[in-house]
């Protein structure tokens, strides 16, 4: 077994101090200590290496030949120990959290409202995978899921954060526009429609499910503009650009900042909900189960706008 024959870690660091300031006085002033004390820490050094390490002269110190030497090598280590304790501090604040969901709420509702969480969490490293693909949690590492589904299929183990509506929105700007009148959903011919690509989990995304809700499956929109991101169709419409089919929740902050508005009442309730999952181990992390508790305080906090809802059955 090796042995380290070495002296105590706060007589080196006396030394340290003194040999860098080449005043006891400073040393003790700097480690919050006594000047007796740091001159106790010095002599018992010096017997247990059996060499000084000062030249006491009148009013001043100077290292020895040995004390010089010492000191280089005094200095490297507490260097090294600080830099390594350092480290080894931050790895063990640091916690990273991971959480899948689709593209279209990590961009429109989760990102948005994230500073409020990493602010009051800055030990927690917050990392979104962004995808529309279902992945398996335990398997891939993340901790989180948040999935636009039905209940049956995610299964009974979700959470179900909050549901959702689908109703047009648009720039207040467009909606202001004169020649071409918002006032009801027929006047939908006269504008750009902005539309998802179809897939999977987004069919009520889709203008023909909402027109055939209201009985307006013949209505032709001036254009069309498709978009594969619902965040990119959402930018495009608080860019003028045309109208969009607005998903609440998702876009209420956007309708309360009168960035985007609704020109017509009628919505479709979904029969789709965002659910929370999460992994085998998430229960086990506190980090993790913060972020939940904050998930359930957004989705709480949240409006959903007052209007009359046509139900897809």
């Amino acid at each position: 077994m090796r042995h380290y024959d070495l002296p105590p870690l706060s007589q080196l660091e006396a030394f340290e101090a003194a040999a860098r300031c080449l005043s006891f006085t400073k040393a003790a002033d700097e480690l919050a200590l006594t000047q007796s004390a740091v001159s106790r820490q010095i002599k018992s050094l010096e017997e247990h290496f059996e060499f000084p390490l000062f030249r006491r002269l009148h009013r001043a110190l100077r290292l020895t030949e040995e004390g010089q030497i010492l000191y280089q090598a005094v200095t490297e280590m507490l260097s090294r120990l600080h830099d390594v304790a350092g480290r080894l501090q931050r790895r063990t604040e640091s916690r990273t959290l991971v959480v899948t969901t689709t593209p279209g709420f990590a961009g429109v509702w989760l990102i948005p409202r994230l500073a409020s969480f990493t602010g009051a969490h800055p030990e927690v490293d917050v990392r979104i995978s962004a995808a529309n693909e279902f992945v398996n949690l335990d398997r891939d590492g993340i901790d989180l899921a948040i999935r636009y589904h039905t209940q049956e299929g995610v299964g009974a183990h979700a959470e179900r954060l909050f549901g959702e509506v689908i109703f047009p929105v648009c720039s207040p700007r467009l909606a202001r526009d004169p020649a071409r009148p918002l006032k009801k959903p027929e006047d939908l011919r006269q504008h750009t429609l902005l539309h998802m690509e179809p897939n999977a989990a987004g069919v009520l995304q889709s203008w023909g499910m909402w027109l055939r809700a209201l009985k307006l499956e013949g209505l032709v929109p001036a254009s069309v503009l498709h978009f594969s991101m619902y965040d990119q169709m959402i930018q495009a419409a608080l860019a003028g650009h045309g109208v969009a089919l607005g998903r609440s929740p998702l876009i209420d902050a956007l309708l309360h900042q009168r960035k985007l508005v609704a020109p017509f009442r009628q919505t479709i309730a979904s029969p789709r909900s965002y659910y929370l999952i999460q992994s085998a181990a998430a229960t086990r992390k506190p980090e993790v189960q913060a972020f939940i508790a904050w998930l359930r305080a957004e989705a709480n906090s949240g409006t959903v706008p007052v209007a009359a809802r046509v139900r897809l059955d």
